[in-house]
């Protein structure tokens, strides 16, 4: 294969959560908890080694009287999205190539 995979990238929350922030500029915490169905603490987990990775920047605001987070891939978190997807595709292509070898 001509690209890696990210291992930041590929456990499968992270993985989602990754796609889902590729199509918006942001998403607040409970919406990604909810779309990726996961609880508050796993959710942090991974924001948090996504956030070491670098690939997501975490903002606090206030909105409706309560505190919230929203979370924003980064510049660097979505050439690495792009370039795990891209492996990926690879990864699909050699196995579909090696199935039709057979």
């Amino acid at each position: 294969m001509s690209t890696r995979l990210d291992a930041a990238l590929h456990a499968p929350a992270r993985l989602q959560i990754a796609a889902m922030l590729a199509r918006v500029e942001d998403a607040e915490f409970a919406v990604i908890r909810d779309v990726v169905d996961v609880s508050d603490s796993v959710l942090s987990k991974h924001l948090s080694a996504l956030k070491e990775a670098g690939y997501v920047d975490l903002r606090k605001a206030a909105q409706d009287g309560r505190q919230r987070t929203w979370v924003s891939l980064t510049r660097a978190g979505r050439r690495a999205f792009a370039g795990h997807m891209a492996a990926l595709q690879d990864l699909v292509a050699s196995a579909q190539a090696a199935i039709s070898a057979v």
